[in-house]
């Protein structure tokens, strides 16, 4: 059968994602509880063991996208991600929810750094070797799964007016649908496999995580990189978990005739979506993703700016001005999540790229276990607002690492987008 070209499929994979993960998410921690019944110490160990679950399974997962295949590996991550959400899905039972996290969990561990990888290895084999278009790729990438996303947040508020886990259950089979798209019709065509005589063997795993370790210890900026990804997880781990419950404990939602509460928050999303539709644009014309210097300083900015938002949000003492701030926490977020990623490439050759890409989602699950119950007893013991505040000031050491890498005293050989 023809395959079709990387871009497209791409493109659809980034769209779908955003639309199926969007369909899902949106009354996900509504349903753990209040259909499942979780207290809030069981929806922490929800939390836990999916990070977990990452932890431990990123660098293996990483490791059979770069030995064997990048494009199998995004498929088998599709099939066991959309098979955890329908285990949750079907099974309203504290057990079997945490069966679905790690389930789905080992899924998006086989996608970390691999659909990255893989689309990294195409554009560079279209191009003859140059990736210098490899940062307006993934800009475009994220331009379709907030679209997706924006399509599935109003989609998930529909279903879930009629039962709250359809939204999960359709979502999750459309993840296993999406692996059959992409089963017949992913390329691959720059990336160059080990061996079949080799492919058994654990020295060739061995020997790809010591050239990925070598490669960092070669290269600081690589340690710089994953260290903010480490400090990336220390902070998104207290938002995400509570920044919901701030706006429900904290302000009191304007009535939308007879809709209920979830709509709100389908709302939010929708605007948020919008917004960084709008910035993501504005990034991809104006930011040179193929510049070191040009990336880090964006990144420097969007970081600050998220910071301060982040602290706004925390503060805010009426429902208009929390509203505008978590509008841009979540855009200035997601500018930088790109952003990072091409900075990242710059600095990876091929043939470990989709390993040194799962160290980089390992630093940020290792990150989130270490921040997530810190912020957390900060907002038991004190209050949300205290810790959203915390969880802010836990990135800011990312803002020096940002300013390192722009000094002219930098290793050249640091700053040279690598031709792998």
């Amino acid at each position: 059968m023809n395959r079709l070209k990387a871009y497209p499929v791409y493109l659809t994979m980034s769209a779908a994602h955003g639309l199926f993960f969007a369909l899902i998410v949106t009354v996900n921690m509504i349903y753990q509880a209040t259909v499942v019944g979780l207290n809030p110490f069981q929806l922490v160990m929800v939390g836990t063991v999916l990070e977990l679950t990452c932890l431990l399974f990123e660098i293996p997962t990483g490791i059979v996208a770069d030995v064997y295949s990048r494009r199998l590996s995004v498929i088998i991550g599709y099939i066991l991600m959309g098979l955890g959400f329908v285990v949750e899905g079907l099974f309203p039972f504290f057990g079997a929810v945490l069966l679905a996290q790690v389930i789905w969990g080992i899924g998006a561990t086989f996608l970390s750094g691999a659909s990255e990888a893989w689309i990294a290895d195409e554009t560079s084999h279209a191009n003859n070797g140059s990736e210098t278009t490899l940062g307006q790729t993934y800009l475009r990438g994220a331009q379709a799964s907030q679209l997706g996303a924006l399509a599935g947040i109003g989609l998930s508020v529909a279903l879930a007016s009629i039962t709250i886990t359809l939204p999960i259950v359709l979502g999750g089979a459309l993840f296993v649908g999406l692996a059959l798209f992409l089963s017949l019709f992913m390329p691959e065509h720059g990336f160059s496999p080990t061996p079949k005589e080799e492919r058994n063997s654990w020295q060739v795993m061995g020997r790809t995580i010591h050239e990925g370790v070598g490669l960092v210890r070669a290269r600081p900026v690589l340690i710089t990189i994953l260290v903010i990804s480490a400090l990336v997880g220390m902070n998104s781990e207290g938002l995400d978990r509570l920044w919901t419950a701030h706006m429900l404990e904290n302000f009191s939602f304007p009535a939308i005739g007879q809709l209920k509460p979830v709509v709100w928050f389908g709302i939010i999303e929708a605007v948020g979506m919008l917004l960084t539709l709008g910035a993501a644009e504005v990034v991809r014309r104006r930011v040179n993703t193929g510049s070191h210097q040009a990336v880090v300083r964006a990144l420097l900015g969007f970081t600050s700016l998220f910071i301060v938002s982040l602290i706004l949000f925390g503060l805010a003492t009426n429902f208009a001005l929390a509203l505008a701030a978590i509008w841009l926490v979540g855009v200035f977020r997601t500018m930088a999540g790109p952003l990072y990623m091409a900075w990242a490439n710059q600095h990876i050759e091929s043939k470990v790229r989709a390993t040194i890409l799962s160290m980089s989602g390992q630093t940020n699950a290792i990150g989130q276990i270490a921040g997530g119950p810190a912020v957390g007893a900060i907002g038991t013991i004190f209050s949300l607002r205290a810790a959203l505040v915390v969880a802010a000031f836990l990135l800011t050491p990312a803002l020096g690492l940002y300013a390192k890498t722009l000094r002219p005293s930098a290793p050249a050989a640091d700053l040279a987008i690598s031709e792998g």
